[in-house]
């Protein structure tokens, strides 16, 4: 049976130019700073921002290799590069936030002031530019993990950053040396969550579970309901990707033929209602005994 892919994937090329581009930059800013104004605060943000720039680097390269055409060798492609980049990211973003945490329980147990205006500007900026590259991803977070990898990346120093900000102007004003840790390990918990978040759907992708975005019994029911169909059997559904879900499955009919016409609309509909993008599906009769090697009960 010959088949169409109808492929939903959004080109993010431009976005991660500009989100390199702008986080290069301010890690070049930020070790300069630091370099003059002696911060090793600084020094340590700009590795950390360092990190970040890897990380988007990761997410890029993996939703471009999803676009390489399939060979013999790799009949799917290289989508699954996505979904690994996405667990990549998940458990480099929870190292990150651990070390986070584990520096502001130190400051909390021995209290230091923020390095005065210089590190309170420069984080600043960095508010600025990292909410300015989450944004760019912050649309296809919803439907692409590898692409929430990237947004969570941005969020989390965006969100670091500004808890830097408030912290050194309430330091300033206020004297309250306590305020910068505990503001960081709230920033820390509620990205945590999301990250988790990332991480488990990850895990599921790689191991094949079927995405939270499908209703599996409600697909079989379709299927079930289509004419001429009486029961099914070696049923799948799969993530090909982090933004692409597959499905095979074999449909027993009463015998009527059915014309390639009714395949392509069966797919169509498959694509429409449950945003399967890749679809195969065998046909067999319920006349006479039905001997495929698959319908079973250990079957697969």
């Amino acid at each position: 049976m010959s088949h169409n892919h109808a492929h939903a994937a959004v080109n993010y090329n431009r976005a991660f130019v500009i989100g390199v581009a702008l986080n290069v930059a301010f890690v070049i800013v930020e070790a300069v700073y630091g370099v003059l104004a002696g911060s090793l605060a600084l020094l340590a943000d700009a590795g950390h921002n360092l990190s970040d720039v890897f990380s988007l680097l990761l997410a890029w390269g993996a939703s471009v290799l999803a676009t390489r055409a399939a060979t013999e060798r790799r009949t799917y492609g290289l989508r699954k590069a996505t979904v690994m980049a996405a667990l990549a990211s998940a458990i480099l973003l929870l190292v990150a936030l651990g070390a986070i945490a584990r520096e502001a329980v130190g400051r909390l147990l021995a209290p230091t002031p923020v390095a005065g205006s210089t590190v309170i500007l420069v984080a600043g900026i960095g508010v600025v530019i990292n909410t300015v590259t989450a944004l760019l991803f912050m649309k296809g977070r919803k439907h692409d993990l590898n692409i929430r990898g990237a947004f969570l990346h941005m969020a989390a120093d965006a969100g670091v950053s500004l808890g830097v900000v408030v912290a050194g102007v309430i330091i300033m004003m206020k004297g309250w040396l306590w305020i910068d840790p505990v503001l960081s390990l709230v920033i820390v918990a509620v990205l945590v969550v999301g990250t988790w978040g990332l991480l488990r759907d990850s895990m599921r992708y790689a191991m094949d579970a079927v995405p939270e975005s499908v209703d599996v019994a409600a697909v079989k029911e379709f299927l079930l309901s289509r004419p001429h169909v009486d029961r099914i059997h070696d049923f799948h559904v799969w993530p090909l990707s982090t933004a692409e879900t597959a499905l095979t499955v074999h449909l027993v009919v009463d015998g009527s033929t059915l014309d390639n016409g009714f395949l392509s609309s069966l797919q169509e509909e498959l694509h429409e209602r449950f945003g399967i993008e890749h679809s195969t599906i065998q046909v067999e009769t319920c006349t006479g005994e039905n001997a495929c090697m698959l319908n079973n009960d250990t079957c697969v």
